[in-house]
């Protein structure tokens, strides 16, 4: 087990202390350094939240980190005959240049290229999305309309949690610090309508103002999924706006849905947008893009695109 010593910046750090970075070189030895440290080792994967926030973030150099890179076990993209299974280090770019999933799960792909550049995708992967918790994380909305399952494992066995009940709160989630995402599993069905919409400052690397990610399907156990981003403390689903949907509610305008957008988020003013701007925009993307795009064959072969403002 190679333990490799990083040191602190010793222009800032006074006394040089250093940082563990701790190597497993399989799926079955990281959880037992998971297990041996409490959970006080922190999994990392491509690292790429972690390394933007390093020089802010003081508190974060005096722990264990335990990079997950070189498990190779965890990389796969698995097709069975019944699910997409992506391994705990798929990254983006592995989904992307996957073509089955831009003709069976086109979100994935759609999502995937909103999300930073190249570089971030090649690195990035969808199990960091999802523990990073964060309420703008453009992967996790159409994981959500696809009723991903999150596989968590540790020593003692693995537990499985459907992603819209794995988080509890801003950047809280139902995994302990004992646990590794080892994989994603997105179940395979047919849609009949899909689109995923992200709302930013720019046409590229922008965190999303607002996001929302639809799909419907007509097979057992499927119907509206409608997922909102960057409008509440947590990635969420809407079951007032899907159940509109559901019952073919007549909507005439943006306005008449921010009564149910109101009972499903509760967006808030930060220095990307207001709570206003917020709930306007979701309104205006859903009657758009969903409610009337339902009516007009929109989702079924047009399943993305990336707007720009400057609410």
């Amino acid at each position: 087990m190679p333990l490799h010593r990083l040191r602190r910046d010793r222009g800032r750090h006074r006394g040089g202390a250093a940082v563990s970075v701790l190597l497993p070189g399989s799926r079955r030895e990281a959880l037992e350094l998971l297990a041996r440290s409490n959970g006080a080792a922190m999994p990392i994967a491509g690292g790429t939240d972690l390394l933007v926030h390093w020089p802010q973030r003081q508190e974060e150099h005096d722990r264990a980190y335990l990079d997950l890179s070189g498990i190779a076990e965890l990389r796969p993209v698995e097709w069975t005959p019944d699910a997409l299974v992506l391994g705990g280090l798929t990254t983006y770019w592995d989904v992307i240049r996957d073509a089955r999933v831009g003709r069976e799960l086109p979100l994935l792909a759609v999502a995937a290229r909103q999300v930073g550049s190249i570089q971030i995708q090649t690195r990035g992967t969808w199990a960091g999305n999802i523990v990073n918790g964060s309420p703008a994380a453009d992967g996790v909305p159409v994981l959500m309309a696809y009723d991903a399952v999150v596989v968590l494992e540790s020593v003692a066995g693995r537990e499985e949690v459907p992603l819209e009940r794995f988080y509890e709160g801003y950047k809280q989630m139902r995994r302990r610090p004992d646990q590794l995402v080892v994989a994603i599993r997105i179940p395979r069905r047919p849609y009949t309508f899909q689109r995923f919409v992200k709302i930013g400052s720019r046409r590229a690397q922008a965190i999303a103002k607002v996001g929302l990610a639809v799909t419907h399907s007509a097979a057992g156990g499927g119907g509206w999924r409608v997922v909102a981003a960057s409008v509440a403390p947590t990635i969420r689903r809407c079951p007032s706006i899907e159940r509109l949907l559901e019952e073919q509610a007549a909507v005439h305008s943006p306005e008449e849905l921010l009564p149910a957008i109101a009972r499903d988020v509760t967006p808030i003013d930060d220095i990307r947008s207001t709570a206003e701007y917020r709930k306007l925009a979701m309104a205006r993307v859903l009657f758009y893009d969903v409610f009337r795009g339902r009516e007009q064959g929109a989702g079924s072969t047009d399943h993305g695109r990336r707007m720009t403002d400057n609410g």
